[in-house]
């Protein structure tokens, strides 16, 4: 690399002067490890399958003026108080009866309880998405549990670098633990800025794997991009996971649009006992690197060899206003995308744990309580206990 790359002398001196939120970017043998990778090439990281990463001209445009309109503004948000469930660290502390336990706790941090190991994915306690405590999307809830509450965490997992799931505050909190971070190649650079020690980072390309504490963690393909700082150089990759214990497999997809690779990943790894599937912050605008409910819910089947097996959980939705569509758009057309296929979905409260294997998930419609009804009102479809997918609350 010539130019701008991570070598140069200008590069570098703008990179000590530029927040810390921003990180840092892969140098050394990092910088030498990406460049050797078969998903690097041209100078950056690359998808699976083609993806346009954002709009631009004429549909930027277009965006911006559906962005802003008033009345579309007003049905992004909540218009009561986002139900949570309290949480507290006693009910953490009482083993799953079935060995697995997810606890959503809003966008796409979630801790899984795996075989008697802890979990946290991708975790963001930080009151905003964004490297500015002043600007950028701000939380639509508050934190269900405090961070400190959750006790000891075997392995954090990272997706990608964005800043709804690469949170410099959380990530500071976490470092003073003895936790293991499990990140995307080249993502270390960022927390090792951030002082966790290089011997606690695990750095995979896709199809690596690691162990931790008993646990198989495997990088594996996503579609979708990376980026914290002003520039955009595609110098870290992005990945969804799979974690396999003695006993249990999850999925979690971070941010990703649909690809066929689904299939591949589960054939190598699953099926899953649980999927973690993103289905918020989509758009006609960017239609290749975030899915829509139908979307994540294909993927969720494609995962499970083509079968509604498993539980699939939505993440990526509820906790930040990312995209133009309405609040409540997200947790409604998983319940009909999984009614269509005969899936079960699990719909928690942020902060609410739950055993995708029991018998009964969490199923109630929550957020029809702190969301602005559709002018033609609530799908019948929705109604709770109506639909096969969706079984009672215990």
């Amino acid at each position: 690399m010539t130019g701008t790359g991570p070598h140069n002398p200008l590069s570098t001196r703008l990179r000590a002067l530029r927040p810390a939120a921003f990180g840092a970017d892969p140098s050394g043998e990092r910088w030498e490890r990406i460049k050797r990778s078969p998903n690097f090439s041209d100078g950056v990281f690359q998808n699976p399958v083609g993806a346009r990463t954002r709009p631009s001209g004429g549909s930027m445009i277009e965006f911006a003026k559906i962005y802003f309109r008033k009345e579309a503004r007003a049905r992004r948000s909540p218009v009561g108080h986002v139900p949570l469930h309290a949480t507290t660290l006693a009910d953490l502390a009482r083993p799953p009866a079935s060995g697995l336990r997810l606890t959503w706790m809003g966008h796409s941090s979630v801790l899984a309880e795996i075989d008697g190991r802890r979990v946290l994915f991708d975790p963001v306690w930080g009151q905003r998405c964004s490297p500015f405590p002043f600007a950028g999307p701000k939380r639509l809830h508050p934190v269900p549990v405090p961070l400190a509450e959750l006790g000891p965490v075997d392995v954090v997992v990272i997706s990608h670098d964005h800043y709804d799931h690469l949170d410099l505050p959380s990530i500071r909190a976490l470092a003073s633990t003895d936790t293991i971070f499990a990140v995307p190649l080249g993502v270390g650079a960022h927390l090792e800025r951030w002082g966790v020690p290089a011997d606690r980072l695990r750095e995979l390309d896709w199809n690596e794997s690691t162990q931790v504490a008993g646990l198989r963690l495997t990088a594996t393909p996503a579609r979708h991009f990376c980026g914290r700082g002003i520039r955009n150089q595609q110098h870290t990759l992005w990945a969804s996971w799979a974690v396999a214990g003695p006993e249990h497999r999850v999925y979690h997809s971070g941010d990703t649009g649909y690809f066929p690779g689904f299939k591949d990943i589960g054939a190598e790894h699953g099926p899953f006992d649980a999927t973690m599937i993103q289905i918020g912050a989509y758009s006609e605008y960017w239609p290749d690197i975030h899915m829509t409910p139908a979307e994540g819910m294909r993927a969720h089947l494609d995962l499970q060899g083509g079968e509604p097996s498993g539980a699939m959980l939505p993440i990526h939705w509820g906790t930040f206003n990312l995209a133009p569509h309405p609040w409540a758009e997200p947790g409604e057309g998983t319940v009909a995308a999984a009614a269509a296929e005969g899936a079960r979905v699990a719909l928690p409260r942020p902060g609410e744990p739950f055993e995708p294997t029991a018998e009964r998930v969490p199923s109630e419609l929550w957020w029809r309580a702190a969301a602005t009804a559709p002018a033609q009102g609530w799908a019948a479809s929705g109604d709770k206990g109506s639909s096969p997918e969706v079984a009672p609350t215990a």
